[in-house]
């Protein structure tokens, strides 16, 4: 199997007859500038994370695994810092100048620890843990930014359709990350493993505003589609803190909060689980790095697989519901399992399906629940969720798991004592996965009516 480019479209070519990638996720012919832009900045966007995704987890660590709690709470802290920060900026600046905006600043940051990790007179602990909180900020912040901007320019009829596989871009790019960081680690060294990330953030902020570009000025769009693109090139207003007066106003956007924060308190325990066996089990640093690379790679194999192939596929005809509820059920049915053997080999495999089903399925469906909300909400609200919120259910998650760990509990026993929490997942899943549908018709029903009340007046002739 190659993948290759013809016209636009992507192509997965064998010895059989070829798939065209367009005809799997349904791409029509005017989309395709529009997808591939989206494609390529996401994959960009992730292989500049995942280049430095297996030194943050080496860097925690270096820091103690005593420590890792005040991490997250430093990394929670910096959400609070960062979060009205962005309020600002996109309440008064339009969206082509604060997005790339965003972007040139985490380019700066990874400059400046580029600098100090080199410079003999820092502290190398204190760089450490300064660079795992910045990185877990950078990740949830960056990717939260380009969901955001994906739900404004494809609605949702094109969300169900692509979204699938514009993930498998990202997909594809926290493949090349890991591979790279494995490669390059030893002969580069860490610090020049950042000067690769920022030039990956540049290809990313060439891709955002390409496909800025299509969304205002594609061809066939109607006068109605030009004057809604036109609104959505203004500034949004408001005040710094709006979104978090959106997220909790609203039962919708309240549940989605609430799935952001069980989903990422489960995937928290796997990790920090996986984190304490891999210290106790391998002693040389660089083997570790490599091993997180490996598993790295491995989750990001399988999601592109199934990205490619059952994303979309899944999405139309399961329906959201079943997209929803997928991982929570996964977690229960890991979960399980882990409480019955406890091992590295388990956590490590557990940690594979699970993030692999969270990024091929689970957050595209996620995404959807987006398109049918205000502009406000899905850049003020939504970027609250995606990173106060979030980080929220990791800072809970390690604090939980920490004080468990202090009076003895194990492996199996916090594993089964998260299972009920994965349960509750499973209802808000369906409680929003319906509320999606019921308000994609509202609004559609709503567009009709607006349609036929612009259509001009039937003139009766007299005969």
């Amino acid at each position: 199997m190659a993948i290759a480019f013809d016209n636009n479209a992507l192509l997965i070519t064998s010895t059989e007859p070829h798939l065209k990638l367009a005809e799997i996720i349904d791409i029509k012919k005017e989309e395709r500038p529009a997808f591939m832009w989206a494609f390529f900045y996401f994959f960009f966007l992730l292989c500049a994370y995942y280049v430095l995704r297996p030194v943050r987890e080496e860097m925690g660590i270096q820091s103690g695994l005593k420590n890792l709690p005040w991490l997250w709470t430093g990394t929670f802290i910096g959400m609070l810092v960062i979060t009205p920060l962005f309020g600002w900026i996109s309440s008064r600046w339009p969206r082509r100048i604060f997005l790339p905006v965003v972007y040139i600043f985490f380019i700066v940051n990874l400059l400046v620890f580029f600098v100090a990790m080199r410079s003999p007179v820092v502290d190398k602990v204190f760089v450490a843990g300064a660079f795992y909180i910045w990185l877990s900020v950078f990740n949830y912040f960056v990717v939260s930014v380009f969901w955001s901007f994906m739900t404004d320019v494809f609605n949702a009829d094109r969300a169900k359709r692509l979204f699938g596989g514009i993930a498998a871009g990202g997909s594809i790019g926290a493949m090349v990350g890991p591979i790279l960081t494995a490669t390059l680690a030893k002969e580069l060294g860490v610090p020049n493993l950042l000067l690769i990330s920022a030039l990956l953030l540049g290809g990313a902020i060439a891709c955002l505003i390409g496909l800025g570009r299509w969304a205002t000025q594609r061809a066939g769009m109607t006068d109605a589609e030009r004057v809604a693109e036109a609104a959505k090139e203004r500034a949004l207003g408001g005040g710094i803190f709006d979104g978090l007066k959106l997220a909790f106003q609203s039962p919708y956007l309240l549940a989605i909060g609430g799935y952001i924060f069980l989903g990422q308190a489960l995937g928290t325990y796997f990790y920090l689980e996986q984190l304490r066996l891999v210290s106790e089990s391998i002693a040389s640093s660089s083997e570790r790095i490599q091993l997180f690379s490996h598993i790295d790679l491995a989750v990001n194999t399988v999601t592109l697989i199934l990205q490619v192939f059952i994303t979309s596929a899944l999405v139309r005809r399961a329906g959201l519901v079943f997209c929803l509820v997928a991982l929570p059920t996964l977690a229960v049915i890991s979960l399980g399992y882990t409480a019955l053997v406890p091992t590295l080999a388990v956590i490590a495999v557990c940690t594979v399906i699970r993030r692999s089903m969270e990024f091929a399925i689970s957050k595209p469906a996620r995404e959807i629940l987006f398109t049918v909300v205000s502009r406000e909400e899905r850049y003020k609200a939504k970027n609250v969720m995606d990173t106060l919120i979030s980080r929220g259910g990791d800072v809970t998650s390690t604090w939980i798991h920490a004080g468990t760990r202090t009076f003895g509990f194990g492996t199996a026993s916090m594993a089964l004592m998260a299972i009920p929490f994965a349960l509750v997942m499973v209802g808000v899943g369906v409680f929003l996965g319906r509320s999606q549908q019921q308000r994609e018709k509202q609004s559609e029903q709503q567009r009709n009516e607006h349609a036929e009340a612009a259509k001009p007046a039937m003139m009766v002739l007299p005969v």
